[in-house]
């Protein structure tokens, strides 16, 4: 695949016309005007977005990017990095609990290795090893020029095969050890932060060990410091190839005008950079959840996002996206399956005082 322009991508613009058809269809439901609350101006996001005054969620896309992170040489994990590869395994294996979702979801499931320390051989993962893992940012940029455009075209692959495939929502999930401490390391940058403000437990540090991933994000933030010019430099320097991997799908979805359901802390991350480099890109993501990672509500801010969800959960691996994706098709059943008050024969304003 020939190496694309990034910084040139455009989103698709939202389609206007059915837009107001849908909105108009909302307001001659059998209910009243925004009764259903946030399921109403769903159906209507969603609308804009296929094209069609009735949305639909029936082929849902779930696609797992797994990469190790060089940065856990550094401590800031409480498990090793054998775990990632163990748990791209039990994703193929149908363990996982995103794999469990997608099952209830009849998605598409698909898990994508970027590269792990410990190889991964095995039916149901899809070979797309970079490297063994990222390098350590606190000692060099993460990846190389060549590493990062081979991760963001990953990412576009992975989108273009499920467009292809008809996909009308597509989620990323991620899998990495130590990949909260490179997402916090690239909100920090973006927001100008310390890492004392944006680190978080992770896969469950506290104490030193959270102090101590604090002091890893800073030496790194003040290494790249010169280095950083654009939102990619950044995702270069500080980043994780499943993280690049979710920026290209995120670009690409936007591209190729596909909805996307962004799950939690570090896909949101993914997805903040997709917006720094196209801002109309914001147009296709609807977010899942708030996840209970402490600087994830922040950061939805910056987005002007709603997350659908709040359930306290961390897990990453699309996981929230998953729960939340019922939401949408229940939105998209009752924008298309209710009665209008003329179909019904009943006088508008008729249904509840």
């Amino acid at each position: 695949m020939p190496a694309t322009n990034w910084s040139g991508i455009k989103a698709k613009p939202l389609n206007a016309e059915i837009r107001a058809a849908a909105l108009q269809r909302q307001q001659n439901l059998t209910k009243p005007p925004g009764s259903l609350g946030q399921l109403e101006s769903l159906a209507v996001s969603l609308a804009a977005m296929q094209g069609r005054e009735c949305p639909r969620c029936d082929r849902i896309a779930i696609r797992i990017f797994a990469a190790d992170h060089g940065v856990a040489a550094s401590g800031v994990s409480a498990f090793p990095q054998e775990v990632t590869a163990q748990m791209v395994l039990n994703f193929a294996a149908g363990g996982a609990a995103v794999a469990v979702l997608a099952r209830s979801l009849q998605a598409d499931f698909a898990v994508i290795n970027l590269g792990t320390v410990v190889p991964v051989q095995a039916s149901g993962v899809v070979d797309r090893v970079i490297a063994p893992q990222t390098a350590n940012m606190t000692e060099s940029p993460a990846m190389s020029p060549e590493q990062l455009e081979q991760a963001l075209a990953v990412g576009r692959e992975a989108l273009l095969d499920v467009a292809s495939g008809g996909a009308e929502l597509f989620i990323a999930g991620e899998m990495g050890i130590a990949n909260t401490t490179a997402a916090s390391a690239l909100t920090a940058h973006a927001l100008k932060l310390r890492g004392s403000d944006v680190a978080g437990p992770g896969t469950g540090v506290a104490g030193e060990t959270l102090q101590h991933k604090a002091s890893v994000i800073d030496q790194a933030l003040q290494l790249h410091a010169a280095e950083i010019d654009s939102p990619l430099q950044r995702l270069r320097c500080l980043g994780g190839f499943e993280i690049a991997a979710m920026v290209g799908a995120y670009l690409s979805a936007a591209e190729q005008g596909i909805a996307v359901l962004v799950d939690g802390f570090i896909s949101t991350v993914a997805a903040y950079i997709a917006c720094e480099v196209c801002p109309q890109a914001r147009n296709w993501m609807i977010f899942g959840h708030c996840s209970a990672e402490p600087f994830h509500q922040q950061l939805l801010q910056q987005l002007q996002a709603e997350p659908l969800l709040d359930l306290q959960m961390r897990l990453g691996e699309g996981s929230g996206a998953a729960v939340a994706a019922g939401l949408l098709r229940t939105a998209c059943e009752l924008h298309g399956g209710m009665a209008t008050f003329a179909d019904a024969g009943v006088s508008e304003g008729g249904s509840g005082a």
